[in-house]
């Protein structure tokens, strides 16, 4: 028992503060959201919403990030009615016997099925049943639980806290304050949501020794939550602190990878923007081959742009929209949004700021990622405005040109072409106005002819690509 005790305020102490610690945290409630079935709680990812040039795939892990929810105050739960807890041993006939056992069966079955409204009709009969202690605590528990997956969350919030009031210091206990933690922060309650994950934590001393290992796994499961939940609430500074520490943990190397991102991350939401910087340079370093490496990558060139340093953010964004191909052929539709969404956004802010080789320079290496036209062509739009505003007229004309030349000879499906119909229209209007432009010139050369040296040399439509290059084959639509 004395071993146990120092492991848990080991645990406890790589956590933070107790319970009593935390009543200064600010409160926060945004309307209740639905509960996914699973417990498995994924961090959201970065979305600071670029201007995008073209159509951009959702990733196989979306998210964004989160946005601090108003002040409100705390979520309290209405208890449904339910039977009181027999205080004598009840005698069941067989016959009810067999009847509760046949529900309790078919309850859990459609819950596991999906089959979420019969399930509940089933639970609300046996608690109509005269139950003993043991049969009662299972069917509350099973109701809360069907109740949470059904997104009745106050109510199965009062049903979790009558089963814990109720049968308290049971093995499962620390396992049922998990639950009740996600479903307080699933309602917006993030202040009582890290109470009861301290509460997993306190109650695992008191259980016994010989689920030490599973009570240990459950402790750093609840501290997880805890930086999860500073995290949701919008207080990245504290979020960050917790993930770090997690990091001290022992821990499997993808739960530390994952701490060690979202700590990074966190400082970035934070506007923590140096040390983000510093944090994630660590983390890509010592997890090249983590999942949220491209993330990653994506968060240290905004941190740089935030920085004012754009040549190292103008560095970031090029190093990895080059990224060797061994490298993202683990997981392609990650890399490629995280790539598109990079590129896109850096890109934009250069131009945007009238850093427009920059901006070239990026629209170019964007350009060769992928060739199907619903990537490229915008691509090229892009790079046509850059050449204008850099006086570029002859490679300005030959990326307009080759939109349209590749909208005329494809054979895409009548969705595609009308997606890029718009471009076409935009391509056209641009190479008119080039042409406008030149004309007006050559007039006014003509009626100051004391104001020019020489005539201005006429804008002549390009079959080169913006390179100077012959265009290539088109590659037909799929």
């Amino acid at each position: 028992m004395k071993s146990r005790l120092v492991l848990f305020l080991v645990s406890v102490g790589l956590a933070g503060s107790l319970c009593a610690n935390e009543s200064a945290a600010q409160e926060s409630a945004p309307p209740p959201v639905k509960q996914e079935e699973t417990d498995h709680v994924q961090a959201p990812r970065a979305e600071l919403a670029p201007q995008a040039t073209a159509k951009e795939e959702i990733p196989p892990k979306e998210a964004e990030a989160p946005v601090a929810p108003a002040s409100a105050p705390e979520v309290k739960a209405e208890a449904p009615t339910l039977p009181a807890s027999p205080e004598q041993p009840v005698e069941i006939s067989p016959t009810d016997r067999d009847e509760i056992a046949s529900l309790m069966k078919y309850a859990q079955s459609s819950s596991d099925d999906g089959r979420l409204d019969m399930s509940l009709i089933a639970y609300r009969q046996l608690l109509s049943k005269q139950l003993n202690k043991a049969q009662q605590r299972i069917v509350l528990l099973g109701f809360a639980r069907v109740l949470r997956k059904k997104a009745d969350l106050t109510k199965a919030a009062a049903v979790y806290e009558k089963v814990l009031k109720d049968y308290p210091m049971e093995e499962d206990t620390p396992e049922i304050y998990l639950e009740l933690g996600r479903t307080h922060r699933a309602l917006g309650a993030y202040k009582s949501a890290i109470a009861k994950f301290y509460n997993v934590i306190n109650s695992t001393i008191k259980l016994p020794e010989d689920g030490a290992s599973k009570y240990r796994q459950l402790a750093k499961t609840a501290q997880f939550e805890i930086a999860e939940t500073y995290f949701l609430s919008g207080n990245y500074a504290e979020a960050s602190r917790f993930y770090s520490r997690l990091r001290l943990l022992d821990l499997a190397q993808a739960d530390r990878a994952r701490a060690h991102f979202k700590a990074a991350y966190s400082l970035s939401l934070a506007e923590d923007y140096l040390g983000a910087v510093t944090a994630l340079r660590a983390y890509i370093d010592q997890n090249p081959d983590d999942e949220n490496v491209p993330e990653a990558h994506y968060l240290l060139a905004i941190s740089y742009r935030r920085l004012q340093r754009p040549l190292e953010a103008l560095v970031e964004a090029l190093e990895l929209l080059r990224m060797e191909k061994t490298r993202t052929a683990k997981d392609p539709k990650r890399w490629a949004y995280w790539q598109r969404k990079t590129g896109n956004q850096i890109a934009n802010e250069f131009y945007e700021q009238g850093d427009f080789p920059h901006a070239l320079t990026i629209y170019q290496t964007l350009s060769e990622l992928y060739s199907e036209p619903s990537w490229r062509l915008p691509v090229l739009y892009q790079m046509g405005l850059c050449h204008e505003r850099l006086v570029q007229m002859d490679q300005a004309i030959g990326c307009y040109q080759s939109i349209l030349d590749n909208l005329k000879s494809s054979k895409g499906d009548g969705t595609q072409q009308s997606d890029l119909s718009d471009l076409s229209r935009m391509a056209s209007w641009r190479l008119s106005q080039i042409g406008w432009q030149h004309t007006t010139e050559q007039s006014l050369y003509l009626l100051l002819p004391q104001q020019h040296s020489s005539p201005p040399p006429p804008a002549t439509p390009s079959k080169n690509d913006a390179s100077g290059n012959p265009p290539a084959a088109p590659t037909p639509v799929r």
